[in-house]
């Protein structure tokens, strides 16, 4: 072949080859292509990362600083609809679980709604729309997504944003969670008819980087139990429909989300809920049971990271931020999983608040290595470098998570306190 052929015939297979790759680029911003083999490539990548960025244990707490309660070296953020905290002390009473005025029934089956089969990254709204069409709601889950995780590589949605949903987009339906729930509890409202959502721990089958210790979170809707097997029925947005988990696992799984539970209901239906509530209708008192459970499972196993975990969780509710840090410094001790701060976020306040501002960079940097597009860890970085003095990395870090939630509103409000247009 001629040297002026060679040419023109690399020139054409250049041409070509750039046609394949537009096309390929065209094809895959269709949005069926895409929802079919985004989540490959990410997977792709989540796995490189972690070859560079080996995923390490989350680190140890650095030595306590001289802290002084009330002084902090810069204004810190208010919290906003989604970081919504009491500001009085704490309630001493005690509460105390009602009990049911008659036996519960043995087994409870409810009339499960359609069942819904999660895409990637996506089984709060999955779960929640089979709560939702329990009650008849039209919708689906790319309706919940588009509001609360618009993003479909978005891998964490909070029961905040889950109740945010139902009290904006289903109006005519109402919605309430708690916390420090028990098995009793769970069975009392599926008894009662309630469905309830869950959020506990899941396994994956294979690992997403080397040394993968592949616990993640889930949400589950509950919607029988059957006492002579001791099983709950569960609706999985993952496994599949009426799922049988056992009493023992399901509150183990359950435990590490400080027990959260979630009921979508009529309004009509209120003044049934509350009966079953009980005091624990009232969130504080809630919040002070639960975080007399963790202080219980805690001195009963020491070495309970989880239990110190809720210990925290629930200090932080009540702006007890110091004791909250001390809380988390002992679970990190004792060691947590890779993605608990995918899902978690409590430390970060704790830390803030208390002034701990080295721990918060820390936690954050590790956060991020996991999951580098979780808005939660980027906010609170930046809120750490603002926290530092470098307002401008504040604000690229705000606006980056905006960028990852563009629905977010604590982003939006944290560019807004440090002076930046959104």
């Amino acid at each position: 072949m001629r040297p002026g052929s060679k040419i023109r015939t690399l020139r054409a297979a250049l041409v070509w080859l750039a046609l394949a790759i537009l096309l390929a680029v065209v094809i895959f911003q269709m949005p069926a292509v895409k929802k079919r083999f985004a989540w490959r490539l990410d997977l792709a990548l989540t796995y490189l990362r972690g070859i560079i960025q080996p995923a390490g244990p989350i680190p140890t707490p650095l030595p306590l600083p001289t802290f002084t309660p009330g002084v902090s070296p810069t204004a810190m953020p208010t919290a906003t609809a989604t970081q919504a905290l009491p500001t009085a002390a704490p309630t001493e009473a005690t509460p105390t679980l009602t009990p049911s005025p008659t036996p519960l029934p043995a087994a409870v089956a409810l009339n499960p709604p359609p069942y819904v089969k999660q895409d990637p990254n996506n089984c709060g709204p999955a779960t929640l729309a089979m709560a939702l069409a329990y009650y008849g709601w039209q919708g689906n889950q790319d309706n919940i997504a588009e509001e609360i995780k618009p993003l479909d590589a978005d891998r964490n949605v909070n029961p905040e944003e889950m109740a945010y949903y139902v009290r904006n987009f289903a109006g005519w339906l109402n919605v309430e969670y708690r916390v420090g729930g028990d098995l009793f509890r769970l069975k009392q409202l599926i008894a009662a008819g309630f469905p309830v959502i869950i959020e506990e721990s899941f396994y994956f089958e294979d690992p997403f980087w080397p040394n993968d210790d592949l616990w993640a979170a889930h949400y589950l809707l509950l919607t029988g139990y059957d006492d002579a097997e001791q099983v709950f029925i569960g609706q999985d947005s993952y496994r599949g429909p009426d799922q049988r988990v056992g009493y023992a696992k399901m509150d183990a799984d359950w435990k590490i989300f400080n027990r959260v539970y979630m009921i979508v209901f009529l309004p009509q239906q209120q003044n049934q809920l509350q009966a079953i509530l009980g005091e624990e209708w009232d969130v504080r008192a809630n919040r002070q049971h639960a975080l007399q459970v963790a202080q219980a499972e805690a001195e009963q196993n020491p070495q309970d990271a989880f239990a110190w975990f809720n210990i925290g969780t629930n200090l932080v509710f009540f702006e007890r931020y110091l004791e909250a840090s001390q809380a988390f410094d002992t679970a990190r001790n004792i060691g947590l999983p890779q993605r608990m701060l995918r899902y978690q976020f409590t430390p970060f306040f704790a830390y803030f608040h208390s002034g701990r501002n080295e721990e918060l960079l820390a936690l954050t940097d590790y956060a991020l290595q996991r999951t580098p597009n979780s808005e939660e860890a980027l906010l609170w970085k930046g809120w750490g470098m603002y926290r530092k003095g470098d307002t401008i990395k504040a604000i690229e870090l705000f606006r980056k998570a905006l960028e990852a939630n563009p629905k977010g509103q604590d982003a939006r409000y944290a560019l807004n306190f440090v002076g930046a247009a959104p």
